[in-house]
């Protein structure tokens, strides 16, 4: 019979012999897709610059893990890297560490390639981490399969198009109430798929849809629920942010389901496991999640956070220190790709997770003249430059 949508995108994107990240995982210009730290070095540093800026403003504690859910090719790790060792003097007695939440045995190689020029080992089996290895700049780096498995501390979760491909639940509003959408074979035409619709309600329709709702379609993540309850319980715990960044919408949005191979459109029923599928994440779904263990930020505009993050002003530094016209030519188009509203400046945003000291001093309420205002969080306010 029919199965949902999340259990085919499971089985499209990770089934061990023909799921898609399993088997090839398409990033960057020769892949199905492009990804923000792909176009360019300085989205990445901005975003190690934000982590240092939040560590120091939480009070430079000693230890600092770098989390990052599904790392792609590692670049985005690679650049956060480069700016730790450009600082390596502020982070000097901190002991930073860095943890990758990789399903796909494909992408874990790539990634030790680029940040230990591939010298890793697997670990002992006894282990959470499957492999280990150290950095190009002498930081240890350990590979997970589940973020339950990095170990608890005061850490900096990122996740940069990760949500967008956790598998989703689509509902519809009918005459007879909530129906889920459901994916079968079509009768008419052989070894081809189609949508249909639940002939009742399923226990998806029950335990996903919000009694508020007002959309009549309605896209829902449990898996993204779940991954940040457990982040928002980490961070309540041991202190430390997430940071999230991806395509998506504030409950908005109704049908964003689709599928990319070779950087176009695909039909996301053609071929299943020869293409990425994707849908646009519900950042109200997430704040939601949260449940209010950790404040919340955002999601605002990657234009206005990488803004904020002073993307111009390190635009203006690589253009005067670049010699020759191509370079300067490839920043300015990178630069374009990721602040053009009409590209990625507007559709993808950025929400944060943070401890609730972090925002409200705890004895604010009863002495509020004796506190030093807190810091504003980089990305989300303005910075002020002294």
């Amino acid at each position: 019979g029919p199965i949902t949508v999340a259990e085919y995108m499971r089985e499209a994107l990770t089934n061990p012999g023909q799921g898609y990240y399993t088997r090839r995982g398409g990033v960057g210009e020769s892949g199905d897709f492009i990804t923000s730290p792909e176009i360019s070095q300085v989205f990445g540093e901005l975003i190690g610059i934000w982590c240092i800026s939040e560590w120091m403003a939480m009070g430079k504690p000693n230890t600092f893990q770098l989390v990052e859910l599904g790392p792609g090719r590692g670049t985005l790790t690679d650049d956060i890297l480069r700016v730790f060792k450009q600082l390596a003097s502020v982070l000097s007695k901190c002991d930073v560490s860095v943890h990758l939440v990789e399903v796909s045995p494909k992408l874990s190689e790539i990634q030790a390639v680029m940040l230990t020029g591939g010298k890793v080992l697997p670990n002992p089996e006894d282990k959470s981490a499957y492999m280990k290895g150290v950095s190009k700049t002498g930081i240890p780096i350990f590979w997970y399969r589940d973020i339950q498995d990095v170990p608890p501390g005061y850490s900096f979760y990122l996740a940069h198009e990760f949500f967008d491909a956790l598998p989703i639940h689509k509902f519809q509003r009918t005459e007879k109430g909530w129906r889920e959408v459901l994916v079968d074979i079509d009768p008419e035409v052989p070894d081809q798929l189609r949508f249909v619709l639940s002939p009742s309600r399923t226990p998806a329709t029950q335990n996903f849809i919000q009694p508020e709702e007002t959309r009549d379609h309605v896209e829902v993540c449990p898996e993204a629920g779940v991954i940040v309850q457990r982040l928002a319980s980490r961070i309540e715990k041991d202190g430390g942010a997430a940071l999230v960044a991806d395509y998506g919408h504030d409950g908005t949005k109704t049908d964003t389901f689709r599928g990319f191979r070779n950087h176009k459109l695909h039909d996301v029923l053609s071929a299943p496991g020869t293409a990425d599928l994707t849908a646009d994440v519900d950042f109200s779904y997430l704040r939601k999640m949260a449940q209010g263990r950790t404040a919340t930020l955002g999601p605002i505009k990657q234009r206005e956070f990488l803004k904020n993050m002073g993307i111009d002003l390190r635009l203006q530094v690589l253009l005067q220190n670049s010699g020759d016209t191509a370079t300067r030519e490839q920043l300015l188009h990178s630069y374009d790709m990721l602040m053009n509203p009409e590209k990625m400046g507007d559709c993808f945003n950025f929400f944060a997770l943070l401890p609730h000291h972090r925002l409200v001093h705890p004895d604010k309420k009863d002495k509020p003249e004796s506190k030093s205002p807190l810091p504003p969080v980089a990305g989300f306010n303005e910075l002020l430059l002294k």
